[in-house]
């Protein structure tokens, strides 16, 4: 072989090389999405304020990524700052909330692709069981409270301003919530949600409203059906 076909044959080798090195590559990275990873992102995020595989995944910043989990906060928090709780225990409420919805239990399972493009990512859940567990606690210890200004009433103490045992109340709840919360999470019996995820580009993905927003009403169950508002 001459000199010059030496040189033309390891140019086609390079060229073919690279070639393939470059579909490879590109192969890879189209089909390292996995739906199930990215499910596992979001809900990672939104509830653990996770935020190594989401922003790997969608390309947006470390501060985007947190934003997420502190919107979600922030729309947890909207009920309480519109009630009559204290403005200076919305804090410890708020840090009470991080803690639970880090506790938060999903296991994701195996995507399966559709005819329609659309992936479905079956997701196991185990219901935080934490406001029906406290329940009778919380009305138990109200109670005593009521009992206890009752009496002092009655031995010629002054009547509490009902901002005082509005506050009162408020903090009792907190205090059964928090025991519960250290002393060990209860959780549910396992449920089974599908997500609908469809992939639209490269980093860019919509996983269905509708499917989110049922998986998020049963990670916490709140208060038995019947039962009133604790704090009402």
């Amino acid at each position: 072989m001459t000199k010059k076909k030496k040189i033309v044959l390891i140019t086609v080798i390079l060229a073919a090389i690279l070639a393939v090195g470059a579909f490879t590559g590109g192969y890879l990275y189209i089909n390292r999405f996995d739906a199930g990873e990215y499910v596992q992102a979001v809900l990672d995020v939104s509830y653990k304020n996770k935020t190594d595989q989401y922003v790997e995944i969608t390309g947006i910043s470390e501060e985007e990524a947190e934003k997420i989990f502190e919107d979600n906060l922030d729309a947890t928090m909207e009920g309480f700052e519109s009630s009559q709780m204290p403005e200076h225990m919305l804090p410890k409420y708020r840090e009470l909330f991080r803690d639970i919805a880090g506790r938060v239990s999903y296991t994701i399972g195996e995507p399966e692709k559709q005819e329609n493009g659309i992936y479905e990512v079956p997701v196991i859940i185990k219901p935080i069981t934490l406001f029906s567990d406290t329940y009778e606690t919380f009305q138990t210890r109200a109670q005593e409270y009521a009992q206890e200004v009752t009496d002092s009433v009655m031995n010629g103490e002054e009547m509490p301003a009902d901002e005082e045992m509005q506050e009162h109340i408020y903090q009792i709840y907190y205090d059964v919530l928090k025991e519960r919360v250290d002393s060990g999470m209860l959780y549910g019996g396992a449920r089974n949600v599908t997500i609908r995820v469809t992939k639209d580009a490269a980093r860019e993905f919509t996983v269905d409203q509708e499917d989110m927003d049922k998986l998020d009403s049963i990670l916490i169950e709140s208060v038995d059906a019947g039962a009133e508002d604790p704090l009402s």
